[in-house]
């Protein structure tokens, strides 16, 4: 049995498709965060608009402010919507570069593992044989 593992480059090959997928899933979560923080901004920047109008000018902007916000908030719900939609997707992309992953790391153990069978194996060979050695010596010099 060879001491390196077979797939020693493989394994390297989907460790770091794990890692970037695990960066495009922490990337795509803080991007969700933050479009999640901006929609919450609107809505409290919506909640904290004035209700009461002196005059007609001030109802004028009032109502410009509310629908500026609104078309703002359906611009930031829709941005989340992608935004979520993006992050589930690398979250799928990570799940799967994972278990890629586990298969090899699972075989890379029992490479090992098997090895160091083989060198116990080895160990006790050698320790039998110098038992039966001196065994055999002090046996021709008991004669």
């Amino acid at each position: 049995m060879g001491r390196d593992f077979p797939l020693a480059g493989l394994l390297r090959l989907r460790r770091l498709q794990q890692d970037s997928a695990a960066g495009e899933l922490a990337a795509a979560n803080a991007k969700l965060r933050r479009t999640s923080a901006a929609r919450s901004e609107a809505y409290d920047s919506l909640a904290a608009t004035p209700l009461e109008a002196a005059d007609p000018a001030t109802l004028n902007a009032i109502a410009a402010a509310r629908a500026s916000s609104r078309s703002m908030l359906a611009d930031l719900l829709s941005a989340e919507a992608l935004d979520s939609a993006a992050a589930s997707s690398a979250q799928t992309e990570f799940h799967a570069a994972r278990a890629r992953s586990v298969g090899l790391e699972k075989l890379e153990d029992k490479h090992a593992e098997a090895l160091a069978v083989e060198d116990l194996r080895a160990e006790q060979t050698v320790l039998d044989e110098l038992a039966g050695t001196t065994w055999h010596r002090r046996q021709k010099e008991a004669l």
